[in-house]
């Protein structure tokens, strides 16, 4: 019997030896794992790769002290540290299993946890541990706890700054009110992006570039404001930007002409609920400025871009009051001395009349005319500046004028099945709108700005003065328009030679007969 006992007692130490060096295979292949996935898919965390390391190597250490104090005869030694080694077994698989549900798992099902909830978690599972081993081992673990008192009580009192920290960070939490990825304002008039909310700190990102380190004893103690956050709204926080334009202009017109350029093409990052609008801010200040204040509010969707945002806004501003012929005042205490004549005026005309001809010398369409029909059509042009963005032309749109292009490019897009699509690229010298000019039709494409451009204005006034005095020069237009359309057509539709000629023969009688009836022309 006792030999039999022997041998059964052996056996089970043989299996706990085995089962003991199973499990230091089976926590390394883990770490491993992890290891790897961590550095595949959450790079940013490796740091917390090196706790774990330094738990298994303290797991190993203390298993193999275990092992050689026990072979050597000091059993209860060895079975101090083999109780060490469990617990430090435990701690490190708590750590993996943690890395692997909080940075891998909880991410890539777009699930994030802030880190004091996964420390929490993680200390709630350390405690458990700790007192289910102590209890399997035969240690009673209310005496350690007992005996710890005193030391808590002396550490709570000296760390009473550190501690009121890490309890307003479980507050920030706990309440919801300040979460990671938000952007807020502090006391001192700092805005930046929440990145992390630590036990003793909040980790807050500025637009300089800055990392702020608040804490959150402090944060909970003054008052925060939360940019751009409004309940059942999407994120977004309304900007100012501020012009002035001198009396002689009524503030109705100039908030109308901004506005309108402002809606007319979508500005990235500016909201279209609630649309971007003007306001006349105020008249002169103390009588000591001779104009009036402006300002175009807009609400920001990514606020990490509010300077280069408000930038657009601004040369949008610039080219509207550009076109509508509105200057931006100049500041009252500017002295400046400007001798305005009549043969000051004339050159300035002149100048501008030059240039208009010479540009539409360069059109296809304007050909037939003469040289004093060009410079008869040129006299009356409007100069229309466009900032990169802007449509200038949008599809459906009746507007009766052409575009002459002086300097710039800009993009043809036209909606296909509900989607918008570049369909063509026009660079200066170049025109377009010419269908809107001669046949009044609606526009079949939007037109917009990829860079800043220059146009010069045409429109059916202008043009008709010149076309009813020689009607003949229609048949002409109406075959630059007609070759100029189905070029286009045969590129998109591929057609051949002969196709492309019956079409463009079609095109030109069409064209040429709307062109007759748009400008009431006799048959």
């Amino acid at each position: 019997m006792q030999a039999s006992q022997a041998a059964e007692e052996g056996l089970a130490a043989v299996l706990e030896r085995l089962a003991e060096r199973w499990s230091v295979v089976l926590v390394g292949v883990a770490l491993v794992a992890v290891t790897y996935l961590v550095n595949r898919f959450a790079p940013r965390k490796r740091v917390l790769i090196r706790r774990v390391l330094i738990l298994f190597g303290l797991y190993l250490l203390s298993f193999g002290l275990s092992a050689g104090l026990g072979a050597a005869g000091f059993a209860k030694a060895a079975a101090t540290l083999k109780i060490v080694a469990v617990v430090l077994e435990s701690f490190t698989v708590i750590n993996l299993t943690a890395l692997a549900i909080f940075e891998l798992a909880l991410p890539a099902m777009r699930v994030e946890l802030v880190s004091i909830t996964s420390d929490l978690l993680t200390g709630l599972a350390y405690i458990v541990t700790l007192i289910w081993v102590l209890r399997s081992g035969g240690m009673n673990p209310s005496s350690l706890v007992a005996g710890s008192a005193v030391a808590s009580g002396i550490l709570a009192i000296s760390l009473q700054t550190t501690l009121g920290n890490i309890l307003g960070g479980v507050a920030l939490q706990l309440d919801g009110s300040i979460h990671v990825e938000d952007w807020i304002q502090l006391d001192n008039g700092k805005q930046g992006k929440v990145k992390e909310i630590r036990w003793r700190h909040t980790v807050v990102e500025t637009r300089d570039w800055d990392t702020i380190i608040v804490p959150n004893a402090s944060l909970l103690g003054s008052n925060i404001t939360i940019l751009g956050k409004r309940d059942g709204q999407p994120l977004q926080h309304r900007m100012w930007v501020y012009f002035n334009v001198d009396f002689r202009y009524a503030p109705q017109r100039v908030m109308d002409v901004v506005e309108e350029a402002l809606r007319a093409a979508p500005i990235p990052g500016v909201a279209t609920d609630p649309a971007p609008n003007c306001i006349c801010f105020d008249f002169s200040k103390d009588l000591r400025e001779s104009f009036a204040y402006y300002a175009v509010r807009y609400w920001l969707t990514d606020l990490a871009k509010d300077d280069p945002t408000s930038s657009v806004v601004r040369t949008r501003v610039y080219a509207a009051l550009r076109r509508a012929g509105i200057p931006l005042a100049r500041p009252a205490h500017t002295h400046f001395v400007q001798m305005e004549t009549d043969e000051t005026e004339k050159r300035r005309a002149d100048k501008k009349n030059a240039r208009s001809v010479g540009a539409m010398r360069e059109m296809d369409i304007f050909q037939s005319l003469s040289d004093a029909e060009v410079e008869t059509l040129a006299g009356r042009v409007q100069y229309s500046p466009f900032a990169a963005g802007e449509t200038i032309t949008r599809q459906g749109a009746v507007a009766h004028w052409l575009y002459v292009l002086t300097e710039g490019e800009v993009d043809v897009r036209a909606k296909v099945e509900g989607v918008s699509r570049t369909v063509a690229a026009i660079r200066a010298p170049g025109y377009f709108g010419e269908m809107g000019l001669m046949t009044g039709e609606p526009r079949a494409a939007d037109v917009v700005a990829k860079t800043d451009v220059e146009c010069f204005r045409v429109d059916k006034a202008g043009f008709e003065a010149v076309l009813l005095e020689r009607p003949e020069i229609a048949h002409a237009i109406s075959e630059t328009i007609a070759k100029r359309r189905i070029e286009l057509i045969a590129a998109r539709e591929g057609l051949d030679a002969e196709a492309k000629a019956a079409r463009e023969l079609a095109e030109r009688k069409r064209i040429f007969d709307s062109i007759q009836g748009f400008f009431g022309l006799s048959a």
